[in-house]
């Protein structure tokens, strides 16, 4: 049964991810900038650059369709979107029988979907280039997402993500195997949906390599703001996701606010970890040449089958 607490923790989850998001992308470039002896342009460099572009005027092309103008309020309302139904903070709450993989996965596909037809929209070679480099590792990505996600909904019986967390989250502690390639095969996945090294380069304007910034270029002031604003999101929503799902501890239960503390202090201290994570991941890469990107997804996909097959082969 829904009631006032239930929404009210549900919109504070709602606004705390869009908030934190930027957050999350700042401490990720600033921990990539220690480790590579920069000094980085710090934490709170994100939210600098979102507010000077929200201040400039918003330039369109002549022959832009309401589609083009359109897309970054749909990719921000989809990704803030999927960031509210993760179980973030705590689970049971309103938005959960949204939680479904499949639904999410779907989200994030029809996001993808619309910033591509927006790149496609005016006509430029570089807004085609990015849209078929962006629709080819959206091809790859999404099968193997779902079977990783797959795996982790066999080991708990449903395909509802706050299901799937109270059930790992409550049986005695266990090892499985299944859940360790699972795990390799969703960061695969999370470094290619988020346009992280080794697969693309977030920060990269060279033809030969990019693909998320192919599909922008066009963009400018607020659109542009809330374009990489929903790409905040997405790495936030990627990466609760995959807290959800492999160190799922510490989430509170419903509308518990006596949790909530302790529910926040557990996910920053992931999303601190998780973070720093990414930015070694990405400073003892190299990045890949846009052919070698179906190699990449591929073993991830790989990884996500033998995940499943094993969970077959050793559960009772």
């Amino acid at each position: 049964m829904i009631d006032s607490a239930g929404i009210a923790f549900q919109i504070v989850q709602s606004i705390f991810v869009a908030a934190t998001a930027p957050l999350l992308l700042g401490w990720v470039n600033q921990c990539r900038a220690w480790l590579q002896n920069r000094s980085g342009p710090g934490v709170l460099q994100p939210y600098y650059v979102l507010r000077r572009l929200f201040h400039k005027e918003a330039v369109l092309a002549e022959n832009a369709s309401p589609l083009f103008w359109a897309t970054p309020y749909i990719l921000f309302g989809c990704m803030w979107l999927a960031g509210g139904i993760v179980p973030v903070l705590a689970t049971d709450l309103p938005f959960a029988p949204a939680a479904d993989i499949i639904a999410l996965v779907g989200l994030f596909a029809l996001a993808r979907v619309f910033v591509s037809l927006a790149a496609l929209d005016i006509g430029t070679a570089f807004g085609g280039l990015g849209a078929r480099r962006e629709m080819l590792v959206g091809f790859l990505a999404e099968p193997a997402m779902l079977m990783t996600l797959f795996t982790a909904a066999f080991i708990s019986g449903s395909t509802q993500l706050t299901t799937i967390v109270e059930s790992l989250a409550h049986r005695e502690y266990a090892i499985h195997p299944s859940l360790a390639f699972a795990a390799v095969a969703f960061l695969m996945v999370l470094l290619a949906e988020n346009a992280r090294i080794p697969v693309d380069n977030p920060a990269t304007h060279l033809e030969l390599t990019m693909i998320h910034e192919a599909m922008i270029l066009e963009y400018s002031a607020r659109h542009l703001a809330l374009i990489e604003w929903a790409s905040a999101i997405k790495l936030y929503a990627y990466m609760t996701i995959g807290i959800a799902l492999f160190v799922p501890w510490g989430i509170a239960e419903g509308s518990d606010w006596g949790a909530l503390p302790f529910a926040l202090l557990a996910l920053l201290v992931k999303l601190a970890i998780a973070g720093a994570g990414l930015a070694l991941i990405e400073t003892v890469s190299a990045k890949f040449r846009v052919f070698r990107a179906p190699e990449f997804l591929s073993t991830a996909f790989l990884l996500a089958v033998l995940g499943m097959l094993i969970h077959f082969l050793v559960s009772p």
